[in-house]
């Protein structure tokens, strides 16, 4: 039976007997054996009324529990329990004032300071856990085995894991902080390994590979998040909600995606930008050696390229092909497909045949 069905009929059943025993307590009767009409009426309004509330009650609250951090529903109970110590000891004082004031009061103080505490936790918990060193548990490690609470997350798109490089920038150690990856994002993975078009199956299963590769190998600790979000569609708009949520960037590749989480005030670190950044600064009037692969569009063009992948095409360089050539920089263009180094050969310069 569906839970929300099941909470439904047992909170009808539940408030049914309770207003039963109201009926039976106003009529005079008591308890279960009450007879007449007002227990009845009262019986079935308790059924209707429990049927529609009853998900409110317990089916709604559970999916926000098992949707929320762990972090934030830490937060909102330690924020009631302590609110609840604080209206405990201002209790007996506030009971000493005169006439209403002294039966009021104390409850609406209390309800005031569940009310501040919560919200000051929930706003600044965070900040209080790091205070006091408080650790949180990380699934699937590959270092230590826990990390301290207000660790900076990186919450981790499909993308980046089928791409790969994110491994190797793991190790590198310019990343501090914990990598989250949602169980949707391993069902999307899983989805794609399985799929019947053998171009889609085989990066599903590179991402599988290069996932298992990061647990193992990465120093970066790793995080299984359980959240999901059964009200949202897609894994993209998972990702983004769940970013908006921990307050945390994604690491993608999907410039689509990339779009999308910075209209919705969601930091996102596209590898591919990262990739742009690092490649090596090249000016014009550079000298440097590179290898002709290749025959260039123009005559007595030759075409090689840098270590980072760059195309350099080189003037007069068609007759050193598979030779290593001395040049010089003439132009860098920076297109939107990317950037494009044009140089010519050195004089004097030198060719290895190979």
């Amino acid at each position: 039976m569906n839970i929300k069905i099941f909470s439904r009929v047992f909170g009808g059943i539940v408030f049914s007997l309770a207003f039963w025993l109201i009926g039976g307590s106003i009529a005079g009767d008591g308890g279960f054996h009450a007879s007449g009409s007002l227990p009845l009426i009262l019986a079935i309004a308790g059924f209707l009324a429990g049927i529609f509330l009853a998900p409110v009650l317990t089916y709604r609250p559970l999916r926000w529990i098992s949707q929320t951090s762990g972090a934030t529903v830490i937060a909102i109970i330690t924020g009631v329990l302590l609110s609840l110590l604080a209206g405990a000891l201002l209790a007996l004082p506030l009971s000493l004032l005169p006439g209403v004031f002294g039966k009021t009061i104390p409850a609406a103080v209390t309800i005031l300071l569940i009310y501040m505490g919560t919200a000051v936790l929930l706003a600044r918990g965070k900040d209080l856990f790091q205070l006091l060193s408080v650790n949180s548990p990380v699934m699937g490690s590959a270092g230590t085995g826990t990390v301290k609470a207000g660790t900076q997350k990186l919450i981790v798109d499909t993308s980046a894991i089928i791409d790969g490089r994110i491994a190797d920038i793991s190790q590198t150690g310019f990343i501090h902080g914990v990598f989250v990856i949602p169980k949707f994002v391993l069902q999307e993975l899983q989805y794609i390994a399985d799929s019947s078009d053998p171009m889609r199956r085989k990066r599903g299963r590179r991402g599988l590979e290069m996932l298992n590769k990061l647990k193992k190998e990465a120093d970066v600790p790793i995080q299984v998040s359980d959240i999901d979000f059964d009200d949202t569609e897609g894994v993209d708009a998972k990702l983004v909600k769940l970013a908006r949520q921990e307050h945390s960037p994604i690491i993608t590749n999907d410039y689509n995606l990339n779009r999308v989480a910075e209209l919705q005030g969601v930091r996102a670190l596209n590898i591919n930008e990262l990739a742009i950044a690092l490649r090596p600064v090249v000016l014009s009037g550079e000298e440097m050696d590179i290898r002709i692969t290749q025959e260039g569009k123009e005559p007595g063009q030759g075409v090689g390229f840098l270590d980072d992948g760059t195309m350099v095409v080189v003037e007069g360089g068609r007759r050193h092909l598979n030779s290593s050539v001395g040049i010089t920089i003439t132009r860098v263009l920076q297109t939107a497909m990317g950037r494009m180094i044009f140089a010519q050969v050195k004089n004097g310069t030198y060719h290895e045949r190979g």
